[in-house]
């Protein structure tokens, strides 16, 4: 067993760990308003430390907490414990525990999903992996694509997208589940759903799908065709990326972009 199946084993722990405290979650507020849970904390430092110990040199960016940065390291995680706190605190299943693997570059090498609430069945939940230079795994099976169309259908993105844009001109249907990250996935799964749209929001909220999609061929990009970059107002600094982040086939994104620019 490498550190990476190490990483995996411990992710599904976790998950394991947060569908039994959901039932008695309680719900606390940040300062910025948004979403705590124990749940958060819990995972956060334990992902955190192993991280640490199985990686010393890597660099680990986690949402709960700040911790040193080294522009040099060789890999850079990037952590979101829950991704859909507010939704985890209130029973909902559309939430995950998400990690970003960028390497020297800052480029998106690998990442991990695990959605155990959320999947193709009820006993199998949802874990995407994939490891720097290996394929991309869904539930321990190497992944097969899943589209029935690349064409634009349908778009998942958040509840509140429409405060940041004009969803008028798409006649198609939304789904909204309370994670970034499975709306970004979404093309992944759902054979019907070929694109979603990530209003400003974190590094977290963004880097544990990138790799995925990237490994299917998919597009992730701002909305003016401008490439994502892990920056370091994303990543040191800590703070909201600008602008629309579209992502999905080459043919969603291109739609998407005559949908939400004039």
């Amino acid at each position: 067993m490498d550190a990476f199946d190490r990483l995996a084993l411990l992710l599904q722990e976790m998950g394991t760990y947060a569908c039994e405290a959901q039932a008695d979650i309680s719900r606390n507020y940040k300062d910025d308003g948004s979403v705590l849970t124990s749940t958060d904390m819990k995972i956060n430092e334990t992902v955190a430390k192993e991280l640490s110990r199985l990686f010393p040199e890597a660099n680990v960016v986690t949402e709960e907490a700040i911790q040193p940065f080294d522009p040099d390291a060789g890999l850079t995680f990037i952590l979101d414990p829950i991704d859909g706190t507010d939704v985890y605190s209130q029973g909902l299943p559309g939430w995950c525990i998400s990690l970003g693997i960028l390497g020297k570059d800052r480029k998106p090498i690998g990442g991990m999903v695990y959605a155990p609430r959320w999947g193709l069945s009820s006993s199998e939940g949802l874990f995407l992996r994939q490891d720097p230079g290996k394929p991309l795994m869904l539930n321990e099976t190497e992944f097969t694509p899943r589209l029935a169309n690349r064409e634009l259908e349908q778009i998942a993105m958040a509840s509140h997208a429409p405060r940041h844009i004009s969803i008028k001109r798409f006649d198609g249907k939304i789904r909204c589940y309370g994670s970034n990250i499975l709306h970004m996935v979404s093309p992944l799964i759902h054979p019907h759903i070929q694109g979603s749209v990530s209003v400003p929001c974190f590094a977290w909220d963004i880097a544990g799908a990138h790799a995925l999609l990237l490994s299917q061929h998919m597009i992730v990009e701002y909305a003016d065709g401008s490439p994502f970059l892990y920056t370091d107002a994303l990543l040191k600094q800590r703070k909201p990326f600008k602008g629309i982040v579209l992502a999905g086939t080459a043919e969603a994104v291109q739609k998407m972009k005559t949908l939400f620019i004039d």
